[in-house]
């Protein structure tokens, strides 16, 4: 990889950098301040070295929402500067009078619709900003956006301490020590599939829970109801009959009855399956406890829901476990924050589905541009 780290006089060198600062808010606040304090190191060596830093990044999926808050926080830790619409007059201006170590952060760029269709007029004006490009952006690395993609193939394009960091770690567990355990949540068995198949071979133990378990108790026949389920069939297929796959053995559903713990072949056609069940929890801390490697993406139940325990309660079981655990995406982190077992985990990555094309292809198009 082309390290930031390895160039040897950034001093007032205008450095663009894209971060991962889409962060959950509350009320017009941030309520998780994980990718802020990711953000930080290279953000840190930057400014110290004397580079004229702009930070490039997105916020949430509306257009009009807008980085301010995340401005607000940042600010608490680094000498940063608001710089607005990075087309807009204000942020040309504030980029004229940057010093050295001078950091100007801009405005969401997704409120230009030029940065998702990695438009190359758009391209060229964010190029023109800046001499040198850092990518630290491990969770927009599978997005071939204008910020993530397009500059790295127009300015001369480095790595930044926090992706290099994501690279490493998530590197180790493509190579487990054995016994090994991947557990795998959230949805969309058409887009998982490839990565099922894959550690199924390199894991010893896989379990499914959130909604891809759903498919496959569809698959064995059982009734779902108004569950969530995906697109795609898995009847008739081979990794049913696996017998490295781990499935849960109780659910917890919600109907006419409220929410209610079952058998799997139990649930009625008005229920739907929410989470998994204590019993399938308390059947997972046996593999986590004689595990040497632990790899867990997408929480077990419908979180933002209020589905939680059987994620959080999984979440202290590993890290009270002496495996070494990698942690990924959105809502299994937001289980963690809120635990604050943060340090107790050998990684935690701030990617979700970046995370997931990582351990599926050991690369993505945006990290092969840095290489």
């Amino acid at each position: 990889m082309n390290k930031i780290t390895d160039v040897t006089d950034l001093k007032g060198k205008y450095v663009l950098i894209r971060s991962s600062l889409n962060i959950p808010l509350e009320d017009g606040a941030v309520r998780n301040s994980f990718r802020i304090n990711r953000a930080l190191p290279t953000l840190r060596y930057l400014h110290e070295a004397g580079a004229r830093v702009i930070v490039l990044s997105h916020l949430g999926r509306k257009p009009e929402e807008s980085l301010k808050p995340v401005f607000t926080e940042l600010e608490k830790s680094l000498p940063v500067h608001w710089g607005g619409l990075v087309t807009g007059d204000e942020f040309k201006q504030r980029r004229e009078l940057l010093a050295d170590g001078d950091i100007l952060l801009a405005e969401n760029l997704r409120q230009d619709e030029r940065e998702v269709a990695n438009d190359p007029q758009f391209v060229e004006y964010l190029a023109s900003l800046g001499e040198l490009y850092v990518n630290d952006a491990f969770a927009e690395a599978h997005r071939e956006h204008a910020s993530t993609f397009g500059l790295a193939q127009k300015l001369p394009a480095y790595v930044g301490l926090t992706l290099e960091e994501e690279i490493t770690e998530l590197s180790k567990v493509m190579k487990p020590e054995s016994p090994s355990l991947f557990l795998l949540g959230g949805a969309k068995f058409e887009t998982k599939m490839p990565l099922v198949e894959k550690y199924l071979e390199l894991y010893d133990h896989v379990f499914i829970a959130g909604a891809l378990m759903n498919d496959i108790f569809k698959a064995k026949g059982y009734e779902v109801g108004k569950s969530l389920v995906s697109d795609v069939s898995l009847a008739g297929s081979p990794l049913l009959d696996n017998p490295k796959l781990i499935i849960p053995i109780d659910v917890v559903v919600d109907g006419p009855d409220g929410q209610v713990v079952k058998n799997p072949d139990q649930v009625l056609p008005e229920e739907n399956i929410m989470d998994v069940g204590p019993m399938t929890v308390a059947m997972l801390v046996t593999y986590i406890e004689k595990a040497k490697s632990i790899l867990w993406n997408g929480p077990f139940g419908a979180y933002d829901m209020g589905y939680t325990q059987s994620t959080e309660e999984t979440a202290k079981h590993i890290a009270q476990a002496d495996a070494f655990s990698v942690i990924g995406g959105g809502d299994t982190v937001a289980a963690i924050e809120k635990l604050e077992l943060n340090d107790q985990f050998g990684f935690v990555s701030i990617g979700g589905g970046a995370m997931l094309s990582f351990l599926e292809k050991g690369t993505t198009s945006v990290i092969d541009c840095l290489k």
